[in-house]
């Protein structure tokens, strides 16, 4: 008897101890998990969360929440802006949430009035759907869409939006009124310049709203010029689904100084589409205040390290930022590589035959432009290339072309445009 009892005393406290321990695991990850998110929510990039971060926190600790981010597919590549947005909602997904890119292939096609003194010229299917390859590609290094249990996933919004009769669009626009769509700034700003608004434009906001309730989302990231379309939707998402939609709205990555943008549609910024040299040397020739700006957005280099970096010269900083964030754009190998390359080629000036780009021409002799245009076709237009030439961009063997109608002898030549590209022509 007396050992019997020993052996249920034992076995009392083996398992209170493993509950114990048990309890203090899931004290620990939950710990874990606050930290995380306090980490996600406070680094820089997230700048409001309706309807308060207080509540978004409480839910992102005890639920599984849908997050989505969209953008429409307006040109051929995405910027350094849109890639934090990826990175972030990549952040979600690693907490456990389910995360949705959604490319807007029909939205695209209409045109969002935002920032916009005249109505978007309109794409065809054709264009919008070559877009949006160019975009999978680029934004695969910035999320899983291949983890077995919880992969991003892919949505286009055609798929809704085309089957909507009128009936629908009917209802959907009954739960506005003229007033309240006028408050977006852009419709304010382009009545009182007397510009016109047109049927279209004035429903881009109920179309991109829909896009919530489709996928039935408990969260959306946005830029903040999207806050009007996104509380549109979250309207719409408790009106027809009865659900409370975040919305967590993120910043531009506007210069501090100028207050300078990178926009996709004007064509200026840091595009994904970049080889990671070209990456890594635009970035170089950034402002030295916008070091910090990528450091914040576009890396996880903590802020301990950001101001260590920040003490720096600018140079050595910036070298330092234009690293991490080629690093996590096209890997690290090939950042290494463009630092390399970048340092001998503009601090040790030296430019090897592996640094420049191997060109046979059939024809002996072009005009200035026509060589260009050759060579630049796939990324540049003829007006970024008249541009170059005016501003002297263009040099052969060391001396500078500023005539596009000039004939080149294309035997044998040493071609350099802008910076960074130099050609060997044969």
């Amino acid at each position: 008897m007396r050992l019997s009892s020993t052996i249920n005393t034992n076995n009392h406290k083996d398992y209170k101890c493993i509950r114990v321990n048990h309890v203090k695991n899931l004290l620990k990850r939950k710990k874990m998990r606050k930290e995380k998110i306090k980490t996600i929510l406070d680094r820089g990039i997230i700048t409001n969360i309706l309807p308060t971060k207080e509540e978004f926190t409480e839910v992102l600790l005890k639920n599984k929440l849908r997050f989505y981010i969209g953008a429409d597919a307006t040109s051929d590549s995405l910027h350094l802006s849109h890639a934090k947005n990826y990175q972030l909602l990549e952040e979600f997904r690693q907490l456990g949430h389910e995360v949705i890119v959604l490319f807007g292939d029909f939205t695209a096609r209409i045109g969002d009035p935002t920032d916009k003194t005249s109505t978007r010229a309109k794409l065809t299917k054709e264009e919008v759907k070559k877009n949006v390859s160019c975009w999978l590609e680029q934004i695969q290094p910035l999320l899983n869409f291949n983890d077995p249990v919880n992969p991003a996933k892919v949505e286009y919004n055609s798929e809704w939006l085309s089957q909507l009769n009128f009936e629908d669009i009917l209802e959907l626009a009954s739960n506005f009124t003229v007033g309240q769509l006028l408050e977006r700034d852009m419709f304010t700003k382009r009545i009182n310049e007397k510009k016109p608004i047109f049927m279209h434009e004035f429903m881009y906001p109920m179309m991109q709203g829909y896009d919530s309730v489709a996928m039935d989302v408990d969260v959306e990231l946005c830029g903040t010029d999207q806050t009007f379309n996104a509380l549109v939707g979250r309207k719409l998402q408790k009106t027809i689904n009865n659900k409370d939609k975040f919305v967590v709205t993120v910043n531009l990555m506007e210069n501090p100084q100028t207050g300078e943008l990178m926009s996709k549609s004007r064509g200026t910024g840091i595009f994904l589409k970049f080889d990671s040299f070209d990456m890594f040397g635009s970035l170089m020739s950034q402002p030295d205040e916008m070091t910090k700006i990528f450091l914040i957005n576009n890396t996880r280099v903590s802020h301990s390290q950001i101001d260590e970096i920040l003490t720096l010269h600018p140079r050595d900083a910036k070298i330092k930022m234009a690293f991490e964030v080629t690093k996590i754009m096209k890997g690290e190998e090939e950042a290494l590589k463009a630092k390399m390359r970048f340092i001998n080629q503009f601090q040790n000036k030296i430019i090897s035959e592996n640094d420049m780009i191997t060109i046979s021409l059939e024809k002996k002799e072009m005009s200035l432009f026509q060589l260009l245009k050759t060579l630049l076709e796939k990324d540049t237009s003829s007006s970024e290339i008249i541009r170059l030439i005016k501003q002297n961009a263009i040099s052969i063997d060391n001396i500078k072309k500023a005539n596009k109608d000039e004939i080149i002898q294309v035997n044998n030549i040493h071609l350099k445009v802008g910076k960074r590209k130099y050609y060997k022509i044969n």
